[in-house]
């Protein structure tokens, strides 16, 4: 009976020194260590992330909202904008891009983005990515100039944590 106590205690005290809310901590290191509550499916928070910080899904998908940049030819009233994403599958498989959509809502005093389509429509999240790859993606938007010119966006994987980034559009 010591024996098969004595490794339980050892991990006992191996749970206790991992710090699961540690944005350095490895993934393997969290999926072994930490259970997830209250963290987002890839060990990181999965709301309140500055824009330039990432998130990681369990299947190694990494994913960061660069900025958000204005585009030229917004209607009186609208700001026109550009959300920039990189996204790295540190994973073992490929991972399909159209899976993956946006959701921008104001975050000053409410309003939701509406997708836009541009003569110049960037690099829309399409395709697949293979392990290893990392890319930079965009997604068109116009939000009405009262809701001001900050933003929440969404990245939105079906079932999976959907993390949100906020932002200024600059």
């Amino acid at each position: 009976m010591a024996k098969s106590s004595a490794p339980a205690a050892k991990e006992s005290s191996t749970e206790a020194a991992v710090d699961c809310t540690d944005e350095d901590l490895s993934q393997a290191e969290w999926m072994e260590h930490c259970d997830g509550t209250g963290t987002g499916g890839g060990g990181g928070p999965s709301t309140g992330l500055a824009f330039g910080k990432s998130y990681a899904w369990p299947d190694g998908l990494e994913v960061t909202v660069v900025e958000a940049k204005p585009l030229p030819g917004a209607d009186q009233g609208e700001s026109w904008f550009r959300v920039k994403l990189k996204l790295t599958n540190a994973g073992t498989s490929s991972v399909d891009l159209g899976d993956l959509s946006t959701a921008v809502d104001g975050a000053t005093n409410g309003g939701t983005a509406a997708s836009l389509i541009t003569d110049d429509a960037g690099e829309p999240l399409e395709g697949r990515l293979a392990p290893g790859v990392t890319v930079v993606k965009t997604d068109d938007n116009s939000l009405g100039l009262k809701y001001g010119k900050a933003i929440v966006v969404k990245v939105q994987r079906p079932d999976m944590d959907f993390p949100e980034f906020e932002g200024s559009i600059s």
